[in-house]
């Protein structure tokens, strides 16, 4: 496989990083004769990702709208009530030290769609509350949950929203056997929940109903531009697949793993220095 060229310059070159220099693997007098093709399906899949970022962007947007109309003081409140009773009750272990959280993605919007690897929750917590529902109140009820549990000396994983990654989705405690989902009915929790918290229960009645049309004004139009997204993701393999067929018969693969293996090798001697 191979793809377009990815650059990381470095910061101090010849004392911390140094350049690695693929190109030579390149059959580049047979590759003259597919310019014209190559030039084609790298600007077809650089087109298709912009429009992507487009639609993506404005469907975070419009997700971003939606949940501040139902996000009031009160609605975090209640929200923050119902967290204290699960820290109170899960996290009894009292302060030890600060705890370590690692940030992953678990969700993500792909080609084939939104996905969630549900399975590594499943591999790493027995006991998982399903946080269900749409307008992206779960954060109020994750960011107090990980911050006691990093202060009582846990370790967590603490999962962004793809769509919106200055909020949290998930969190993960592996050493508890303990984790916190978000689910939506477009990707909703596969298993039994250990509890199921209805979250746009909690959200406020009284902007809910005078917001109602535009609500659902902007959750269809938001679907509509994440399906966009996807569909240009998929267009964008596509050429990327057509980019990697016209490559691929030119690139010493054998000589770049010969590579790797070396630069391998010097990393690791650097341990025993």
């Amino acid at each position: 496989m191979v793809t377009t060229s990815h650059v990381v310059e470095p910061k101090c070159p010849g004392v911390v990083e140094r350049y690695i220099d693929l190109s030579q693997y390149y059959d580049h007098s047979g590759l003259q004769p597919l310019k014209q093709d190559i030039l084609a399906a790298a600007a077809e899949y650089q087109g298709h990702y912009k429009r992507v970022y487009r639609c993506l962007g404005a469907a975070g947007e419009l997700r971003r709208d939606m949940n501040e109309l139902v996000d009031t003081e009160p609605v975090r409140k209640r929200l923050g009530k119902r967290a204290a009773g699960i820290i109170s009750r899960e996290l009894k272990r009292p302060p030890q030290g600060g705890g370590r959280a690692e940030q992953r993605f678990l969700s993500a919007v792909t080609h084939k769609g939104a996905i969630t690897l549900w399975d590594t929750v499943s591999a790493q917590a027995d006991r998982v509350y399903e946080l269900a529902g749409g307008y992206g109140l779960a954060h109020h009820m994750l960011a107090p949950i990980l911050t006691a549990a990093l202060a009582a000396g846990h370790d967590a994983v603490a999962c962004p929203d793809p769509m919106a990654p200055d909020r949290l989705a998930h969190l993960i405690f592996p050493g508890l056997s303990l984790a916190f989902v978000t689910s939506t009915q477009e990707d909703p929790w596969p298993h039994r929940a250990y509890r199921r918290l209805r979250l746009d229960a909690m959200a406020d009645t009284e902007a809910y109903r005078l917001n109602r049309p535009r609500l659902r004004f902007t959750k269809r139009v938001a679907a509509a531009l994440l399906d966009e997204g996807v569909a240009g993701l998929s267009q964008a393999k596509e050429a990327h697949d057509r980019l990697e067929g016209l490559y691929n018969p030119y690139v010493d693969f054998d000589g770049v793993a010969r590579m790797a293996d070396q630069v391998a090798d010097q990393v690791l001697a650097l341990k025993d220095e």
